[in-house]
């Protein structure tokens, strides 16, 4: 049995979205993200926006990791336009891939097969990579938010339930 108590987990959000950097679109999926984590007792404590391309994201999750111990959600640039460069430059920082992450997310609608996202750890972060769309972030997180905190707690080898 996992341990889906999410007591002390804490959560950073980034959206990857050229878009929202220039002003000319909401961050509606950075909000929708927050209102999962929320709801499932996992406190967000930072909120950024970057614009796309491998080595903006690759920076920004750089800097979200150090030091810290939880969740990083990514919402934006896993889709097929030439700027949607987010696995590329998730895959520049993670030390280990989590691929049963990705594909649980992936198989929560039938466009999920169309998102390159990827999940995996750096230092002691699980990092996912969800859709821009506020529906798509939501639902692919929310498909795999109950072994988050199973996962955090294994990386830094607290007791856990098995």
């Amino acid at each position: 049995m996992a341990d889906h108590d999410t007591t002390g987990i804490e959560a950073k959000v980034l959206t990857v979205s050229d878009g929202v950097i220039a002003g000319t679109r909401e961050d509606k999926s950075g909000v929708a993200l927050v209102t999962v984590l929320t709801s499932h007792g996992i406190t967000v404590v930072d909120r950024q926006v970057v614009a796309d391309g491998r080595d903006n994201v690759a920076a920004a999750l750089r800097s979200l990791a150090e030091g810290f111990t939880g969740l990083i959600v990514t919402t934006g640039g896993t889709g097929f336009g030439p700027r949607d460069q987010t696995p590329e430059g998730t895959r520049v920082v993670l030390e280990r891939e989590a691929p049963g992450l990705a594909e649980a997310m992936r198989l929560v609608n039938p466009l999920g097969r169309l998102s390159r996202g990827v999940a995996g750890t750096v230092g002691s972060a699980l990092v996912l990579n969800t859709p821009g769309s506020p529906k798509g972030a939501a639902e692919c997180l929310a498909a795999v938010i109950d072994v988050v905190p199973h996962a955090v707690r294994l990386m830094v080898d607290a007791p856990t339930i098995h």
